[in-house]
Formats: structure tokens, sequence, C-alpha cells
């Protein structure tokens, strides 16, 4: 039983590339600059969210709930954002964005 364990934690261990660990542990950073080269996704009169190479970045006017999921619907990050424009290191792949009353599929 032990051994079993084991191997199956080993397993789960080597399908999680060290790459999408350290996107997920990094967290939110917030944006001093304009950034150029963002594909907007969705808008409301509030929030914008947009995505770069290895990033989602969320514009808002207010301090808005933010939720990020993978498509296996896994939490990425629950977090609620001061106003202003943050972004959210990602691995590779697609997921699920919920800002406010926004829910939208990215992919990065």
């Amino acid at each position: 039983m032990f051994r079993r364990l084991c191997v199956l934690l080993a397993v789960a261990a080597l399908s999680v590339s060290p790459v999408a660990f350290r996107s997920f542990a990094k967290g939110w950073e917030p944006v001093r600059t304009d950034v150029s080269g963002l594909s907007s996704v969705a808008r409301d009169n509030d929030v914008e969210i947009r995505v770069s190479p290895g990033y989602v970045v969320v514009a808002s006017s207010a301090p808005v709930q933010i939720k990020v999921f993978t498509i296996l619907g896994q939490v990425v990050s629950s977090e609620s954002l001061p106003a202003g424009t943050s972004r959210l290191p990602l691995s590779h792949g697609v997921y699920i964005v919920k800002a406010g009353d926004i829910t939208c599929k990215i992919a990065v």
C-alpha cells in the first residue's frame, strides 16, 4: 500500500512542470506602466481582461474579485485586486477567468 502511494505521488510530481509550478506560485503583481502588445479578451464598464505571452492582465477602475481556473476546474488564483492594472504569470495553456461580472476563456 505504501509503495503504491509513493509511486502515485512520484507520477503526480512529474506531471507538473517546474515552469507551471513557478508560474502559479508567483501571484498577482501590479503593473505601473501601460503594457503594449496585449490582446483584449473581454471588457465591461469597469473591468478589462487582456492576455500577453505568459500573462493574463486585468485592468479595473474599482477593486474587483478575480478567479482564475485551469480548463479542468482547478483554482489557480482567487484574489481581490485593487483598482488599477495587475498581471498574473501563467504557463502555456487554456484558462477560465472570472473578474467581477465577466467570465471568459483565455489561451496563454
